[in-house]
């Protein structure tokens, strides 16, 4: 098991346009927080340049809203692989402000997908090979 909370993390600092009339970050804005987050993941797990053969398309994505984060706050997002299927699996997300106050907790499901057929493939080898890699038996923290 890895010493870390997250195999992979990432930041991302708060901006004005993030910000809603109540003052904090619109719950519509963690979405592109996690999809920012999602796809550095991927790019860097299998060494991609761009975003033209990314074997992937996003299929479900549920957050658990826990506090408000504001402008200016550095948030970091942490994400791992907490289920492998046939042709997909979950990334199980974490986003803690710099004070390490929750802010939210994330569930994504990613399809594998041959955008030259538009069918769903199995999850390519050298993928599950990587993720075992990088995460081992990981478990996302209780």
């Amino acid at each position: 098991m890895t010493t870390q909370p997250y195999p992979f993390t990432t930041t991302v600092e708060v901006a004005f346009r993030d910000i809603d009339a109540m003052g904090h970050v619109n719950n519509a804005v963690y979405l592109s927080y996690l999809e920012s987050a999602r796809i550095k993941f991927v790019l860097d797990l299998l060494e991609l340049r761009g975003l033209g053969s990314l074997p992937l398309i996003l299929a479900e994505a549920t957050v658990t809203y826990k506090s408000p984060a504001f402008f200016g706050e550095l948030l970091t997002i942490g994400m791992g692989v907490s289920r492998m299927g046939t042709k997909s699996f979950d990334l199980a997300c974490r986003i803690s402000a710099g004070d390490g106050r929750l802010v939210a907790l994330a569930r994504t499901v990613q399809v594998a997908f041959d955008y030259a057929s538009q069918q769903t493939i199995p999850v390519p080898q050298a993928l599950r090979d990587r993720i075992q890699a990088l995460q081992g038996d990981w478990r996302p923290p209780e």
